[in-house]
């Protein structure tokens, strides 16, 4: 099978991701929860993977690393940190579910969208300079689209709220693992990221980067300050309610690790490559609209087929055992802002493990399907 679906779930991981999981399965305990070497040990390596996340994305003290279970948990933390019921959010025109959701289900929330062209980075600045006005609660914002792969001026963003006073979230989704992810830096509130993509982690886990206050989603025991009622105000511990996820800690601390080795510039400029010599490909068939955006996208090609549903054409693709996402991606809000809510996409993602010749193979298959459906 060629895999082409890593920006859902990075399917081939380092060797080492699974080991670490497994042997954390059979060795290690819950942290906080006793003295023994066990738990001890379980302490121990909860304690590294924060350390080697605030390595890798700059938050300063490795406490402010929140362990989650996927990239949506950490975004509904931040949300509801800091949206009120009746308040006011500003997101992009290219924000998941995971984001959207959330926010649409505080009582009374009204949701201003800065939305600019697709690929255009100077037009998305504007609108978020126009829709961040003083009513406004928080930001909210992906660092790269699911949908295209148009990766958003977070940096600039990032200014423009530290200049209005307006807390930051960042939805490093698809961007954690490949391109600069800097809570110190960009002077964020919160920046939530899934485990099980850019970073060769086990699904089930995702982390959370603190730089503003935080209130919990979850209540319960942490292992701390056992004799009160109320929730620990400390982190990581008041974000952490319940007995941790070690074993995926363990293949997420492998993963981070492995990215941290071969370092995310490289690993940027490798996806980057492989969506190239995707894009080349498929251009020179009639009937293939490729969203295509240069400097500005990450390692991922979108396209439509003309006349041809994308559902189809994914589970033409499967048979052949070619696997990637059609649809709406579980968004559809940067679908209405690119004009292809009707039609949905294909969309090719790609890792560190694919080879050029996978992609030559796939190119060559889509192709051949487009000319058959002429006929």
């Amino acid at each position: 099978m060629i895999y082409f679906d890593s920006a859902a779930t990075t399917l081939e991981k380092p060797p080492q991701v699974p080991r670490a999981a497994a042997w954390a399965m059979t060795h290690l305990a819950s942290p906080g929860r006793g003295g023994h070497a066990p738990g001890m040990g379980a302490a121990e390596l909860m304690y590294r993977m924060r350390e080697q996340a605030a390595m890798l994305f700059h938050t300063g003290d490795p406490e402010r690393v929140v362990l989650t279970s996927n990239a949506t948990h950490g975004l509904n933390i931040a949300i509801r940190s800091l949206v009120r019921p009746g308040g006011t959010v500003v997101v992009s025109g290219y924000e998941h579910n995971a984001v959207t959701r959330p926010v649409y289900a505080i009582p009374g929330v009204k949701v201003k969208v800065a939305s600019g062209p697709l690929f255009d980075p100077d037009g998305v600045y504007a609108a978020f300079e126009r829709e961040v006005t003083p009513e406004v609660d928080a930001v909210v914002c992906n660092h790269v689209s699911n949908v295209f792969g148009f990766i958003q001026p977070v940096e600039r963003i990032a200014q423009l709220c530290r200049e209005r006073g307006k807390p930051f979230v960042v939805d490093a989704s698809q961007s954690a693992g490949t391109l600069n992810v800097d809570l110190e830096g960009w002077g964020a509130a919160f920046i939530a990221m899934p485990g099980h993509k850019g970073l060769y982690g086990p699904q089930g886990t995702g982390l959370l980067l603190c730089g503003g206050e935080a209130q919990p989603l979850l209540y319960g025991g942490t292992g701390s300050l056992s004799a009160r009622q109320e929730m620990p105000g400390f982190l990581p511990d008041r974000l952490e309610a319940g007995t941790h996820n070690v074993c995926g800690a363990a293949g997420l601390l492998a993963g981070m690790k492995f990215v941290s080795r071969v370092g995310t510039a490289r690993i940027h400029r490798y996806e980057r490559k492989l969506t190239g010599r995707m894009m080349d490909a498929l251009e020179r068939t009639p009937g293939i609209r490729v969203f295509r955006g240069e400097a500005c996208q990450s390692g991922l090609c979108s396209i439509v087929v003309d006349g041809m549903d994308c559902e189809e054409m994914g589970e033409a693709l499967a048979r052949r055992g070619i696997a990637v996402r059609a649809g709406l991606h579980c968004a559809p809000l940067a679908h209405r802002t690119a004009g292809t809510q009707d039609t949905g996409t294909v969309r090719f993602s790609f890792s560190a493990f694919n080879r050029p010749e996978q992609v030559d193979r796939a190119a060559a298959v889509v192709r051949r399907l487009v000319r058959e459906a002429k006929k």
